[in-house]
C-alpha cells in the first residue's frame, strides 16, 4: 500500500542543538548573513575565463542531458559572450571537487549535495526549475518491483535498499532518516544496503530486480518512464514522502559579478517554447525557472542534515 508521511515534521522533531549546525568553510565570509559566500572584494580573486563549464547533476547518461541543455547553453553563450561547454560529472563528490578547484562555474547541484557545496565549494544558488503556475519540487519515493515480498515498509527487514550516494537527500539523508526514526529500521542491522550512484541506477536495478527496494527521487522516475527507459508496471511505489526542493543552479562565489549578472540572466530569459529542454522536463511538469534562495528554500534539508548529525568538513 503507497503511504505518504511527512518528512518535514520529523526534521523538525528531531534536529537538536547537539549536531553540527550548518557553517561554510573557513575560505568563505558571509557579511550579509543570507548562509552563501559573499563575491569577493578584491578584483584579483574573480574569475573571468573564456569558457564557462556548466555541469548538471549526475545521472546514468551524460551525453543525453548534454543535448538537451544546448539550446540552453547558447542563450547562455548568447547573453554572456563567452563560450559555454557541458560538463558531463560522474558523481556529486567530482561536480563538487571541480567548483571548489575554479574548474566549474556554472552548475545544477542535487537537492542534498546543494548544502555541501554551498559549504565547501563557494556555490550560490539562485533558481530551481517549477511548473507554469511556479510550483516546484519532487517527492522521494521508495520503489520495488511487482511481487517482490514487500508490501510496506516493515517488510524491508532483511531485505536489500539501494540508495544513490551519501550527498543525496532522497537518495540516502531523508530516506535514513525516515526509516531509523519512524520504523526502526537502521541500514547494515535491519536491511541491507547498496550505493548505486545515481537515480537512473537505482531505478533500472529495481526494475531489472538487481535490488529489492531503492529510494528515489520520483522526478527521475517520471522522466525515464517518459522516455520509456522503464514501465510503470516494472515498478511499484510503498512510500512518498513529502515535497523537496529540488536541483538549485547557480554559480561559483568568486565568478566576476558582472558575468554572475548575465548567467542569471539567462536562466529567467530562456525561452523554453520548442526546445529539448521543455521536451525533457515537461515530463517531470516543468517549464520555467524561477528565483530561489538558499537560506529559505532549502531549510527543510539542512534540517534533515542536522537530524543525521551531517557535519560539513570541508578539508
Amino acid at each position: 500500500m503507497k503511504m505518504i508521511a511527512s518528512l518535514t515534521a520529523m526534521a523538525v522533531v528531531l534536529a537538536t542543538p547537539s549536531f553540527a549546525e550548518f557553517a561554510l568553510s573557513d575560505r568563505f565570509v558571509d557579511n550579509d548573513g543570507d548562509l552563501i559566500a559573499d563575491i569577493p572584494a578584491d578584483e584579483s580573486e574573480w574569475l573571468d575565463p573564456a569558457t564557462l563549464v556548466f555541469a548538471y547533476t549526475p545521472v546514468e547518461d551524460p551525453a543525453v542531458y548534454a543535448e538537451v541543455w544546448q539550446p540552453f547553453l547558447d542563450h547562455m553563450e548568447e547573453l554572456t559572450g563567452k563560450n559555454v561547454q557541458f560538463f558531463p560529472v560522474q558523481s556529486n563528490a567530482a561536480q563538487i571537487e571541480a567548483m571548489r578547484a575554479g574548474r566549474l562555474h556554472v552548475a545544477g547541484f542535487n537537492t542534498g549535495s546543494n548544502p555541501l557545496a554551498v559549504a565547501c565549494a563557494g556555490f550560490r544558488p539562485f533558481a530551481m526549475m517549477a511548473s507554469e503556475d511556479g510550483s516546484f519540487g519532487y517527492e522521494m519515493e521508495i520503489i520495488t518491483y511487482p511481487d517482490s515480498g514487500i508490501a510496506e515498509i516493515a517488510d524491508l527487514a532483511g531485505r536489500t535498499l539501494a540508495f544513490t550516494s551519501e550527498t543525496s537527500n532522497s537518495g540516502f539523508k531523508a530516506p535514513s532518516a525516515l526509516l531509523e526514526s519512524e520504523f526502526g529500521l537502521v541500514a547494515g542491522t535491519d536491511f541491507e544496503s547498496a550505493f548505486s550512484g545515481a537515480h537512473d541506477n537505482s531505478i533500472l536495478g529495481v526494475a531489472n530486480r538487481d535490488y529489492d527496494a531503492a529510494a528515489i527521487a520520483n522526478s527521475v522516475r517520471i522522466r525515464m518512464e517518459a522516455r520509456d527507459v522503464v514501465r510503470p508496471d516494472q515498478l511499484e511505489i510503498i512510500y512518498t514522502s513529502d515535497t523537496f526542493p529540488t536541483t538549485g543552479y547557480g554559480t561559483v562565489y568568486n565568478l566576476h559579478p558582472e558575468l554572475q549578472e548575465k548567467v542569471a540572466e539567462a536562466f529567467f530569459s530562456f525561452d523554453w517554447t520548442g526546445t529539448a529542454m521543455e521536451e525533457e522536463f515537461s515530463n517531470s511538469g516543468e517549464s520555467q525557472f524561477i528565483p530561489i534562495t538558499f537560506q529559505e528554500n532549502w531549510s527543510v534539508i539542512r534540517q534533515i542534515d542536522a537530524a543525521m548529525g551531517v557535519e560539513y568538513n570541508c578539508q
